[in-house]
């Protein structure tokens, strides 16, 4: 792809285009990411088979706009065309009369789409169509998706609709059956660094490998926010070479380093030194939710390098940091670092509302830290926790004070008196008839019956103080835990 040329003379100088903009695609086989769609869209003209209306979707900087300029003017600038340089040149730049952007943000009323359905009626005035590309379709308001509604389904044969949207749930469903619908996929990490790499060596200008991997992650997926990050690092740089250190000071990015060591801490149970390396990153000036973004971003990594290997190319990182991380996080379990992604992510989104972001930052670090303790509660409450050995040995039963004399489950039994040594205190009873009916013989007092206990249980794994302790401080151990979870960050369990 090459750049516009600019005369860098003082006095004719013209105004300096930013990369984005410089460098965007002019033709389908310059379209990054979106191959399969370049290719359709060129056949449908080759072979005369395009529709009259066209809906472009995807997230922000994967080439809706471009796409929808370059297939407008292999629309327009036929050969025919005595101007078809001129057109062409003018259709790129937004500016051509025949065809017309329009943004769906400013123009969203039922007034603008009249306007818009009274133009339509008018003949292109060098072109072969008038084409329409609205902009952020979705901002339309319902009367006036309502107006465009037949327009759409029956346009006059020299008009063409490309309506581009970032939020195609927001389309009405009638709307959306009267379009051919193209979705533009997020452009690979790869492809973004690839590309970077080419501008930067036109535009002449050194930078690390590892920056240029970096403003690529950065990007998610989007070129022109990966171009305008590598235009704020190229303005900061001016003549020197682009390095990790100042990429880290304009972008806030930090070390690998300071979030291994942070992430060692979690793994390891330290919350002392986890809470310090946390503040650590703060003081490099980035925020809460950032730093929780950016750490959560490196365990998912190490959850991806434990899961598939550190030779998997889904962690887009040198082979010797994927398999650092694969080693940090050895002994951790996966399902626990989904639990710690979903933790940072919750917790980052309470810190961009919350009046006391700092506190909830510190309670998720220490709750990370602290992993191990709030699994062995859980296993406690699911019952599954094995009990603790005894201190000491068990007695032998030999030694048991009164083992023999404890008493059984057996219902205790009267005792007989002597027959010839009544006593005065409790007289003989009186044998009733025969013929008397037969009456529930008087219960022995529970005292007379059943011996003393002893003063003191017998120890051993049945009356374990320790367990008993535990058992009494489940349910408020339960209840912090739920308290906590709910409430710092939204029941992620």
């Amino acid at each position: 792809m090459k750049p516009k040329a600019t005369d860098s003379s003082p006095a004719t100088a013209a105004p300096y285009a930013v990369l984005a903009r410089r460098y965007r695609s002019q033709t389908f086989a310059e379209v990054i990411g979106q191959e399969w769609i370049a290719r359709t869209l060129s056949n449908s003209i080759s072979q005369g088979r395009t529709a009259h209306a066209y809906l472009f979707c995807g997230t922000r900087g994967v080439g809706k706009t471009s796409m929808a300029r370059i297939f407008a003017r292999e629309l327009n600038a036929v050969p025919e065309l005595q101007e078809r340089e001129a057109v062409a040149a003018a259709i790129l730049r937004g500016g051509d009369v025949d065809v017309i952007e329009i943004d769906g943000a400013s123009n969203r009323g039922v007034d603008d789409a009249r306007d818009l359905i009274a133009s339509a009626a008018i003949t292109p005035a060098r072109s072969p169509y008038r084409i329409y590309i609205i902009d952020e379709v979705h901002m339309l308001t319902q009367p006036a998706f309502n107006a465009l509604l037949k327009t759409m389904e029956e346009p006059p044969s020299h008009v063409k609709f490309i309506l581009c949207t970032t939020e195609a749930h927001k389309v009405p469903a009638t709307i959306q059956s009267r379009c051919q619908r193209f979705d533009f996929r997020n452009i690979p990490t790869a492809r973004i660094a690839e590309h970077l790499a080419v501008v930067l060596k036109t535009e002449k200008i050194s930078a690390e490998a590892a920056v240029v991997t970096q403003v690529a992650r950065l990007a998610n997926g989007s070129m022109r926010d990966g171009l305008s990050l590598m235009e704020r690092l190229v303005a900061a740089a001016g003549t020197e070479p682009l390095s990790s250190q100042i990429a880290r000071q304009v972008l806030g990015i930090p070390p690998d380093e300071a979030l291994d060591e942070l992430l060692g801490s979690i793994v390891g149970g330290d919350a002392a030194g986890g809470l310090r390396l946390a503040a650590a990153l703060l003081d490099q000036g980035m925020s809460e939710d950032h730093a929780l973004e950016m750490l959560a971003s490196r365990v998912r990594d190490a959850m991806v390098a434990s899961a598939c290997g550190a030779a998997s190319e889904l962690v887009e990182l040198p082979l010797e940091s994927r398999e650092n991380l694969a080693r940090l996080v050895a002994g951790v379990p996966v399902e626990e670092l989904v639990h710690w992604i979903a933790l940072c992510d919750s917790a980052g989104r309470n810190c961009r509302s919350s009046s006391m972001p700092r506190t909830v930052f510190d309670a998720v670090v220490a709750r990370l830290c602290l992993h191990e303790k709030f699994a062995q509660a859980r296993d406690v409450l699911a019952g599954n926790a094995k009990p603790a050995a005894p201190s000491a040995p068990a007695p032998p039963r030999s030694a048991l004070p009164n083992r023999t004399a404890l008493p059984v489950a057996a219902a205790p039994q009267p005792v007989a008196k002597p027959r010839d040594a009544p006593s005065a205190a409790a007289p003989q009873p009186v044998a009733p008839p025969r013929d008397a009916p037969a009456t529930a013989p008087r219960a022995v007092p529970e005292s007379a019956a059943r011996p003393a206990a002893p003063s003191a249980k017998p120890a051993g794994p049945r009356h374990d103080p320790a367990l008993a302790a535990a058992a009494a401080k489940i349910p408020m151990v339960k209840q912090v835990m739920d308290t906590f979870d709910a409430t710092i960050v939204r029941a992620y369990r």
